[in-house]
């Protein structure tokens, strides 16, 4: 089993950043990969972003290319998403997930955090 702890969310303006962090309990093989999604009210859960442990290779959804940047740090265990340039759309529970394989469809990952939701004001 691997744990995932999310947090770094808020209520931040428009226009604004954040760092969301995912802590994981441990890296095997069975977590080769940490996904970010996010859903929002009344909508389904959709994919962020995605990076592998090993090579650090990425992956986003083009809602996100350029305002958010995904990065690891395999000492801690620990992944970030750090989002700039916030829209009120971007308001949603943030989870993060981990798996064997790096992908955006959420049925690729096996362990999934708690959530931290981020709201973005207008």
């Amino acid at each position: 089993q691997v744990q995932l702890v999310e947090s770094g969310g808020g209520l931040v303006q428009a226009g604004g950043s954040l760092r969301l962090s995912c802590e994981a309990s441990r890296r095997t093989v069975t977590n080769y990969a940490v996904g970010w999604f996010r859903q929002a009210a009344g909508k389904e859960r959709e994919f962020v972003a995605s990076i592998t442990w090993s090579f650090g290779n990425t992956n986003y959804a083009d809602s996100v290319k350029g305002r958010f940047t995904i990065s690891r740090n395999n000492a801690k265990n620990t992944v970030y998403l750090q989002m700039n340039s916030l829209k009120p759309e971007d308001t949603a529970i943030y989870y993060c997930a981990s798996g064997a394989y790096s992908g955006s469809a959420s049925n690729q990952y096996d362990y999934w955090g708690q959530g931290t939701q981020v709201t973005v004001s207008s």
